[in-house]
C-alpha cells in the first residue's frame, strides 16, 4: 500500500491537472468538489489505521 503522503500526492496531481484543463467556472467547482471528497476520504482512512495503532500499542502496555 502506498503512503498517506503518497496518496496525498496523487490527489493534488489529478487536482491540479483538472483545474489546469477546466474551461468553466462550473468544471472548476465540480474539480474542487471531488478532490475534497476524495481528501476527506483519504484523511478519515489515515486517521482510522493510526487508531488501530494506537489500540494495539495500547492493549501491549496493559
Amino acid at each position: 500500500m502506498a503512503s498517506y503522503t503518497a496518496q496525498v500526492n496523487t490527489i493534488h496531481k489529478k487536482f491540479n491537472n483538472a483545474v489546469k484543463k477546466a474551461k468553466t467556472k462550473k468544471s472548476l467547482n465540480k474539480a474542487y468538489s471531488v478532490h475534497k471528497k476524495e481528501h476527506e476520504r483519504l484523511l478519515k482512512k489515515h486517521l482510522k489505521e493510526e487508531m488501530a495503532m494506537i489500540n494495539k500499542a495500547k492493549k501491549k502496555l496493559d
